[in-house]
């Protein structure tokens, strides 16, 4: 009786790690799709930790496979963290893109409008 309680708590606790580390998988998947469709590929920083969170996942995918599954998780939080700062990153170059368009076109309606404070006379 105990043996076979000691082998159903093996086995909930080994399915409960493929899916906490499937979890992790989708997370850091997730994060790198994010990422893309918030152009990280478009700015240097962002596509730089794209890059690498796709070279984690990628090694922990391989890491799992040959059964390292701490290093794994561990790579996966990376993956995920990576892919988090280039949207971060993404999204701050495409507002600091935005912002100096809004600064360009203010200084083009200054220029058109002789009664505006700095403009042409």
């Amino acid at each position: 009786m105990k043996l076979s309680s000691v082998l159903l708590i093996l086995a909930a606790t080994t399915a409960g790690c493929a899916t906490t580390q499937a979890l992790h998988v989708e997370s850091s998947a997730a994060a790198i799709r994010s990422a893309e469709e918030h152009g990280a590929p478009t700015y240097p920083q962002a596509s730089l930790h794209l890059q690498l969170a796709k070279e984690e996942l990628k090694a922990a995918t391989d890491l799992n496979t040959a059964g390292d599954e701490d290093e794994a998780k561990s790579l996966l939080l990376r993956a995920e963290a990576d892919a988090e700062l280039a949207v971060a990153l993404s999204r701050a170059e495409a507002e600091k893109a935005e912002a100096m368009a809004a600064v360009e076109r203010v200084r083009q309606l200054r220029a058109e409008n002789p009664y505006a404070p700095g403009g042409a006379k």
